[in-house]
């Protein structure tokens, strides 16, 4: 076996020989953690310039690198006669640069420094175009966003994105270890869209509208006299072999004249399929579009939520979740709406609401103790700059037990406030206002609160019917700051009362033949939540603009492209170069183009969940459906069994779970 592997290293590194070896680079995160212990180390740093400045007329260089593995940049010095200074300070080069890591003269801050020895590479930038700031100067966030492919460079997009990886690591872990099953539910799902909000529709009609024009334009359709002309010679072809048979020709001859015979039927079929094409999207002789002729055989969409998916496999590996992108084409441009938006979607068989509510609670709690011990660089760097009241509320939510009420004892409270005035009314029946969440966690309580069983006319039709036929089992998460982080009910487990709940919708039973049938076979109940990841975020940072900490909003970044673009062009002409442009009506990924389709649908503007529409697919091209829903629910249900364990282990960095975690619910 040695002589095997030794073989196979040998080979493995004969293959290699043409390549350059490994750079062996050390993150700045690693240098500056370990401090004074690694003066004397020889080390490859790579990084960008934040700021450069010469010193010693002109004998050397103070460079503050940043390779985005912390909030904190490293000082590299680099002497003039190692590498021309000019090409290294300005803001935004990069460098790859080998050196030996000093501690550096007494009354500084920085407790290690870099000596550059070898500048390895160098990625210039003209400072004169560079769209970011040098030294303290500071775009605003707004700037940022017309910038969104360079924001990362920024030190508040990348607090932003390591706070956002350590919350996507939390959540992974806390689920993990918890004993669920990430599930990959499908991007691409079909639906009738009846009662939905906006979805963006996914079709191959219009590129297959464009090659069918080109192909009119470049071989028009047959005319029917070419037709007949071809059924003609289908005729004299056929009389020809009946000919040869009846003369009792050599079997050559014969197979010959019925290969010419195929020809010539083949051809007239695929004149015929030709003089059916027409320019333009296929459409049906009432006028409506014939998705029968898509990709997908029918209307197809970007999915708004994982949940109906992630509930089949939670009625049969009892604890999923899923944990991805969704999508919604609302005009709206508020600073809590996105067009693509991140969901983290548990689905818990043999649980109730009571279930459901601890896992949400316990999870957020989870994520909040993650970042204060995971990440206190970067939420510090958040206090300083954006919220001081940051680190101090997530240790309020990670130690505190949420405050549980129902949505009419909400709804009296908040009817009873006599020091505020509300912009929306407050009565029963309604569904609450981001400024109603607000008020209960800010002022009422001073915590998080879930609220639960609301007005089943608010909520959708999966969720629990309760006794009282009034309230479903549904619950949100309320959270400072923020107001709904999470959504979430029991589903309904009951086949007759689902089905009364579809019909009550008015919604047809057909296309949710394959939801039912987890009710008809092997029914249980179960329960799930969503939490808006970027709304976690939010609560998280203290940002006030949700664009702000995802990496790529939809809006800014077709904004953003499109600036760039006309920015570099004037900037072309100014130096007598070739200016250009850019411009797409449609965008189009891997063939499939995406639209707009559906009504508009208040989907909560403040909210990390709202009324939408819900599309599903039941595998092997089964029925398909499209419900009117509230997004992230929940469920409910009564008198259950622990579902988690305490996955607390100090020796690995974990936070603990609270005792109650434990506590088998009565």
């Amino acid at each position: 076996m040695a002589a095997d592997g030794a073989t196979v290293a040998m080979a493995a590194a004969s293959l290699c020989d043409d390549l350059e070896p490994a750079t062996e680079r050390t993150r700045i995160r690693d240098v500056l953690a370990e401090g004074a212990a690694r003066a004397g180390d020889r080390v490859v740093i790579g990084g960008w310039v934040r700021t450069g400045r010469e010193q010693g007329k002109g004998s050397f260089a103070f460079l503050e690198l940043s390779d985005g593995s912390c909030a904190s940049t490293l000082q590299v010095i680099v002497d003039a006669a190692v590498h021309p200074l000019a090409r290294l300070t300005a803001t935004g080069t990069s460098v790859l640069v080998e050196g030996e890591v000093k501690e550096p003269p007494e009354g500084t801050k920085q407790n290690v420094e870099l000596k550059v020895s070898r500048v390895l590479e160098v990625g210039e930038v003209d400072a004169a175009i560079y769209p970011l700031p040098k030294g303290k100067v500071k775009l605003t966030l707004e700037k940022l966003r017309d910038v969104v492919h360079l924001r990362s460079r920024t030190n508040t997009i990348g607090a932003i994105a390591r706070i956002r990886h350590q919350l996507a690591c939390a959540t992974h872990r806390f689920f993990d270890d918890n004993g669920f099953l990430y599930v990959h539910t499908p991007i691409i799902t079909t639906s009738d869209c009846e009662g939905a909000g906006e979805m963006f529709q996914v079709t191959t009609l219009f590129s297959q509208a464009e090659k069918t024009e080109k192909e009119l334009k470049e071989n028009p359709a047959p005319s029917s006299s070419e037709i007949e002309a071809a059924k003609i010679l289908v005729k004299e072809k056929g009389d020809a072999v009946a000919h040869l048979k009846a003369a009792k020709a050599s079997k050559e001859d014969i197979s010959a004249a019925v290969d010419e015979l195929h020809r010539a039927k083949d051809n007239v079929l695929k004149l015929e399929e030709r003089s059916k094409l027409r320019p333009g999207i296929p459409c049906r002789d009432d006028g409506s579009i014939a998705f029968e002729n898509d990709f997908f055989k029918r209307q197809a969409f970007l999915t708004v939520s994982g949940q109906l998916q992630v509930e089949t496999y939670a009625c049969a590996l009892s604890s999923v979740y899923t944990f991805g992108p969704t999508f919604r084409a609302e005009n709206s441009h508020t600073s809590r709406h996105l067009a693509e938006f991140w969901m983290v979607e548990p689905e818990i068989a043999f649980a109730n609401l009571q279930d459901d509510m601890n896992c949400a609670e316990h999870y957020v709690q989870y994520l909040c103790k993650w970042l204060l011990e995971h990440c206190r660089e970067d939420m510090e760097f958040m206090v300083k700059n954006y919220d001081k009241s940051a680190i101090e509320r997530l240790e309020l939510v990670s130690s505190t037990p949420f405050v549980r009420i129902s949505y009419t004892k909400a709804v009296e409270l908040l009817k009873n406030v006599t020091n505020k005035k509300f912009d929306a009314k407050v009565e029963w029946g309604i569904d609450l206002a981001s400024e109603h969440e607000r008020y209960l966690t800010e002022d009422i309580f001073k915590k998080p609160v879930i609220v639960y069983n609301y007005p089943k006319g608010i909520k959708a039709f999966y969720m629990r019917l309760n006794d009282d036929d009034k309230t479903v089992a549904a619950m949100d998460v309320l959270v400072p700051k923020v107001g709904e982080l999470i959504g979430g009910s029991q589903r309904e487990e009951r086949l007759d009362v689902l089905k009364q709940r579809l019909l009550d919708a008015d919604l047809p039973l057909e296309p949710y033949e394959w939801y039912l049938d987890l009710r008809r076979f092997g029914s249980v109940k179960h329960a799930g939540f969503g939490l808006g990841f970027e709304r976690m975020i939010l609560f998280a940072t203290g940002m006030e603009n949700i664009r702000d900490v995802i990496p790529f909003p939809s809006l800014a970044r077709v904004l953003a492209v499109a600036k760039h673009h006309r920015r570099r062009a004037r900037d072309g002409r100014r130096r007598g170069r070739r200016a250009f442009a850019r411009r797409s009506k449609v965008q189009e990924v891997h063939g499939l183009r995406l639209g707009c389709q559906g009504k508009a649908a208040d989907v909560g503007a403040s909210r990390s969940t709202g009324r939408g529409s819900l599309a599903a697919a039941a595998d092997g091209g089964a029925a398909t459906s499209q419900c009117a829903f509230e997004l992230d629910e929940a469920s409910h249900g009564k008198g259950a069994v622990p579902l988690w364990k305490d996955c607390s282990s100090p020796a690995r960095g974990r936070p603990p779970q609270p005792d109650a975690w434990k506590t088998a619910i009565k």
